[in-house]
Order: structure tokens, then C-alpha cells, then sequence
């Protein structure tokens, strides 16, 4: 990488979020689809390289948009939980002390008589905290 191009991508870590959309707007000729500093940053040292070295060949661009015309249109990460529960089942949780109870929907999860999307979202409002619910829940297997 020539040294321009890297000078350029390390002074996005220091440029102010003003400054990335501002810049995001000049690459891409559209404002910023999010706020976000870590996205805006990547996209932009991804069109600064792409800009002084060159994109994708035309062969990868086909591969790739063959790929998308394949992929499983239905797919959603929620359909792509291997190991959901069935409907009706009851999953029970103690947390300091108190024992949760949610039971499996065809569409999401009750707890405490309300519905919710998802057990992340029930293991939020037991905690306060964020979580993962498959793993507060005990249903995802524990990385080593």
C-alpha cells in the first residue's frame, strides 16, 4: 500500500464523526446511511484502497452476483437457529434467586403474559443488561 493511502486510512481513526460523513458524502456521492463511526470508517479505507488499487475484477463481481441469485431467499438468522425450541416448550432460567419462566411461541416468546421477539429481549429486561438469549438461556453451547 502506497503511503498516501495509508496516511489517509489512519487519519480517519482521528477525524471527527462530522468529518466521516463529510468525507463518506465526497467517495460515495450519497450521505451516510448510519451514524455509525466503525462503519463509516471501514467504508471509506475500503473505497480509499479501491479508489488507488482497483476493485473488484468483472469475474469476481459475476461470481458474486451468481451467488446471490442461488442464496436462500427465505433465510433470516432466526430461521437459521438449528436448535430452536418447539412451540409450547417452557424454558426456566434463575436469576439472583428468582426463577423465569418463558414459554416458546410459533413467533417469538412470552414472558410475564407479554409477548417478545426474542429471548435476547426477555434476557435484556430480566438483567438490565445486554445478552445473548440463546446463551442465557443455556441453549447455545459455551465456546472454549
Amino acid at each position: 500500500m502506497t503511503d498516501r493511502v495509508l496516511a489517509q486510512i489512519a487519519a480517519l481513526a482521528k477525524a471527527s464523526l462530522p468529518d466521516l460523513k463529510a468525507q463518506y458524502r465526497d467517495l460515495f456521492g450519497v450521505e451516510a446511511p448510519v451514524p455509525n463511526r466503525s462503519y463509516l470508517e471501514r467504508r471509506i479505507a475500503y473505497r480509499l484502497q479501491e479508489l488507488a488499487y482497483g476493485g473488484l475484477s468483472q469475474a469476481t463481481k459475476g461470481r458474486l452476483e451468481a451467488l446471490a441469485r442461488t442464496a436462500d431467499k427465505g433465510s433470516s438468522p432466526r430461521s437459521r437457529i438449528k436448535d430452536r425450541p418447539l412451540a409450547g416448550t417452557r424454558l426456566l432460567r434463575v436469576w439472583n434467586g428468582v426463577e423465569h419462566s418463558v414459554t416458546v411461541l410459533q413467533t417469538g416468546f412470552e414472558y410475564r403474559g407479554r409477548p417478545f421477539a426474542s429471548l435476547s429481549a426477555i434476557a435484556r429486561d430480566i438483567t438490565k443488561t445486554s445478552w445473548n438469549g440463546l446463551a442465557f438461556f443455556g441453549l447455545r453451547e459455551k465456546r472454549l
